[in-house]
């Protein structure tokens, strides 16, 4: 685990770590980023941040983005194909963000899960409701070697009032992945106090920008120059760079 901030060190506009676990840069398989030429900028935006390694995770959801190892095989190979993506100097592999649905129990049991290293998988539930079995999913999965991360806990509002839910969670093993967007403010104020709260009590395993576009980039950027950041970062302690 690593803590990014130390007192007397000099502020910069950098991302708090080096290793990106969640964002859409992969060129028109979501509702990410729509081609390669939307991508390279991102990515280079991103690389000025101190970003060394990404990770890239697209949808898999179901009835809307669908992806398989082929499509998103096929979107990595159009970006990395492209000269100016060898000039970024970026390391970029690929996973998913597996929306927890019938789908994804399919991909599961056909043994077609693309996976972060160590056999780390990010899972999101729907924002309307949260998947039925979820505590049983994750059991599953850990018992398949599969170590789990819910991307974005923080943005399930039916999770707000009734917080238990998250300490429940994190203690059965499934680790946390908070946005940046959230801390910054992008989405709504409670997005904002949940993710903050998540911080207060230690539960925040990794930080990643769920990056989609030009706009999500201009919000990175002024948060990384706010007082936010700063005491945001303070006492935060995190697991990108193992991955």
């Amino acid at each position: 685990m690593f803590n990014f901030f130390h007192k007397g060190a000099a502020i910069k506009p950098l991302f708090p770590y080096t290793t990106e676990v969640h964002c859409h840069l992969l060129p028109g398989i979501d509702d990410g980023s729509p081609d390669v030429e939307h991508s390279l900028p991102l990515l280079r935006q991103i690389r000025e941040w101190g970003i060394e390694k990404v990770i890239a995770t697209p949808h898999v959801t179901e009835a809307t983005f669908e992806n398989t190892p082929q499509t998103v095989g096929d979107a990595y190979e159009r970006l990395t194909r492209e000269p100016e993506f060898g000039e970024i100097g970026i390391q970029l592999c690929y996973s998913a963000e597996y929306r927890m649905d019938d789908n994804f129990l399919n991909i599961l049991q056909r043994n077609e899960i693309m996976p972060m290293p160590d056999k780390h998988i990010l899972i999101e539930n729907s924002f309307l409701q949260p998947f039925w079995n979820i505590k049983e999913l994750i059991f599953d999965l850990q018992l398949k070697g599969f170590a789990p991360i819910l991307a974005h806990p923080e943005r399930y509002s039916y999770y707000h009032k009734d917080k238990k839910i998250y300490q429940e969670l994190h203690d059965q093993g499934c680790e946390f992945q908070v946005n940046l967007l959230s801390l910054a403010g992008y989405y709504n104020k409670s997005s904002k106090e949940v993710a903050e709260w998540l911080v207060s009590k230690q539960m925040v395993d990794y930080l990643g920008s769920d990056l989609h576009n030009t706009d999500h980039a201009l919000h990175l950027g002024k948060y990384l120059s706010s007082k936010d950041y700063v005491k945001h970062m303070k006492n935060i302690r995190i697991k990108n760079n193992a991955l």
